[in-house]
């Protein structure tokens, strides 16, 4: 195992294909489910953008073995920098934001303060919504996490899936793209 830098993404990482396990999600329901975040208890329906992530990674911590081999895997801190530096355009339009992964709140919140995140970084370690609406996932070293994407969302209805998401430090980027800014 290595240890890493997770706000860099190393050169030569595997580009994730669409495997089309996020198809299902456009035009799907975000459920009325409430989970714990940075932020305390929030619902998944009150969000307009919802990213998700594998794992975020801490400085100095070593990867789980493979990581930077696993396509779409490596990358979920600066995926989250995104969100958070263009956060402001994001909540300019009155979209709330939110970041999800499989992690404990106890991870989210030491990700959410080391990286001062003004949104809600969100654990569903029982895996919510790999059930309703059906994010997808994989497996790793015994580990079930959320494979990446993003999506946005209207009144609870999810109108756009970004899936597969590389690179990753992009996606706010492109989100607020096709949202026309």
């Amino acid at each position: 195992m290595s240890v890493h830098d997770p706000y860099m993404l190393p050169a030569g990482l595997p580009v994730p294909v669409d495997d089309g396990a996020a198809d299902h999600l456009t035009g799907a329901e975000l459920p009325d489910v409430v989970l714990p975040s940075s932020r305390g208890a929030v619902n998944i329906r009150d969000f307009e953008v919802l990213y998700v992530y594998p794992r975020s990674g801490r400085p100095g911590v070593e990867l789980l073995p493979g990581w930077d081999e696993i396509p779409g895997a490596r990358g979920c801190t600066p995926q989250s920098c995104g969100f958070r530096d263009r956060h402001t355009e994001l909540a300019a339009r009155d979209l709330r934001v939110g970041g999800v992964s499989a992690q404990s709140l106890d991870d989210q919140l030491e990700f959410a303060e080391r990286n001062r995140m003004p949104f809600p970084v969100i654990s569903d370690e029982w895996l919510e919504l790999a059930r309703d609406p059906g994010f997808p996932t994989f497996e790793v070293e015994g580990l079930t996490l959320y494979k990446r994407l993003a999506l946005v969302a209207e009144r609870g209805k999810i109108v756009k899936v970004f899936y597969p998401v590389f690179p990753p430090d992009r996606n706010a980027e492109e989100v607020l793209e096709w949202l026309g800014s």
